[in-house]
């Protein structure tokens, strides 16, 4: 959010915010609902097919999180066990990649709240997320989880619009991320989320 706050401003656009589950947001955005997604959106040849991408913005990859107190610290020991994902991501994806060679089952969830709270409340075993934005989450919300292992397909964030519509607010988009990292403010905003 501090990003694109940057961005519009040094850019002069405005914009209006409204906050939805991951694949909510998605729909938004193909519906014509929304101009764009900034959430974590990471870029893939497969969503190229259906969105355009800004300039990545944040590397970021998922991560294995189990509660506080769990000794699971590999998707091995996850055999016979229900994990959680959330609908649309690439943990998710990651997950549904594993999931047979290792013996778990999945349980969808729309957003990362509940997804972290069945993983605490012991409804599920383990999630895998994005690890910025549970480490985030984790340190600013107190909760009772940790992440295991190393992160996991490490690929960049995009700024993303509805393929083919929006591309002056792509322009944009690039231009302000640009001018953001030379003048400072990027790592500015990094180093206050610890980055």
């Amino acid at each position: 959010m501090d990003l694109l706050a940057a961005i519009a401003e040094n850019q002069g656009f405005a914009y209006e915010m409204h906050n939805e589950g991951f694949d909510a947001a998605m729909g938004a955005v193909q519906a014509g609902q929304a101009d764009a997604m900034i959430a974590g959106m990471t870029i893939t040849d497969k969503r190229k097919e259906t969105y355009d991408f800004s300039e990545g913005y944040f590397e970021d990859g998922q991560v294995m999180v189990v509660a506080a107190k769990s000794e699971i610290d590999t998707p091995d020991a996850l055999k016979d066990t229900v994990v959680a994902v959330k609908t649309s991501t690439m943990g998710a994806t990651y997950a549904e990649g594993i999931a047979g060679q290792c013996g778990f089952t999945l349980q969808y969830y729309e957003d990362s709240p509940t997804m972290y709270m069945a993983v605490i409340n012991g409804a599920n075993t383990a999630c895998f997320e994005d690890r910025s934005v549970v480490e985030y989450a984790i340190q600013n919300e107190a909760l009772e989880l940790k992440t295991v292992g190393d992160v996991i397909d490490p690929s960049y964030y995009g700024f993303a619009v509805k393929k083919g519509m929006n591309p002056e607010l792509v322009e944009m988009f690039n231009k302000g991320l640009e001018s953001i990292r030379i003048s400072g403010i990027y790592d500015e905003i990094l180093n206050k989320y610890g980055y």
